[in-house]
């Protein structure tokens, strides 16, 4: 399952929801850093992304292993 973040033209950027151009993750942690590392969801997006949507993404992906973990 791939990560949607979107750029909308009233609300900024956002995750999985709303209109606008889009740029996908994959959900690794690998992934991530290296997306962080390298802005490569500014140059998708044309636009800034704040640390607040990172940390948040960030976040989404420890998310699942957390659940998994509990399910345990």
């Amino acid at each position: 399952m791939l990560l949607r973040v979107i750029r909308d033209h009233q609300e900024g950027v956002l995750i999985d929801q709303g209109m606008g151009r889009s740029a996908y993750l994959c959900p690794t942690e690998a992934c991530f850093e290296e997306a962080r590392r390298r802005k490569r969801l500014q140059k998708s997006l044309r636009c800034q992304v704040s640390d607040d949507l990172m940390t948040a993404l960030q976040e989404r992906l420890t998310e699942p292993r957390v659940a998994a973990a509990e399910a345990r």
